[in-house]
């Protein structure tokens, strides 16, 4: 079960408001950016045959077959099919960033 599923899930219930529910997804999202930027300082490579992309509201999604990564260290992970969903970096309340 996810996050959005539970807030669904409590909103469904009447335990909290949907502007609650918002509130708590937008600190979720920031909370987890800042400790990724903190936390994650692997480098990988990524190799495929790009099947599709698209970019909606400045969010770009790209669907990689037979995809593989090598990872430092060089451990190589395979995959038949990724899809990757990337977004512009910055709070997520303020538009202009």
């Amino acid at each position: 079960m996810s996050l959005m599923d539970s807030l669904d899930e409590l909103h469904m219930e009447g335990s909290i408001t949907p502007q609650l529910a918002m509130k708590i997804m937008m600190q979720f999202d920031r909370s987890l950016a800042q400790e990724i930027t903190k936390m994650v300082k692997a480098k990988t490579t990524l190799k495929g045959h790009l099947h599709t992309y698209r970019n909606c509201d400045e969010v770009w999604t790209f669907v990689v077959k037979d995809a593989s990564f090598k990872m430092e260290g060089n451990e190589m992970v395979a995959s038949s099919k990724v899809k990757i969903i990337a977004c512009k970096n910055g709070d997520p309340s303020d538009p202009k960033k």
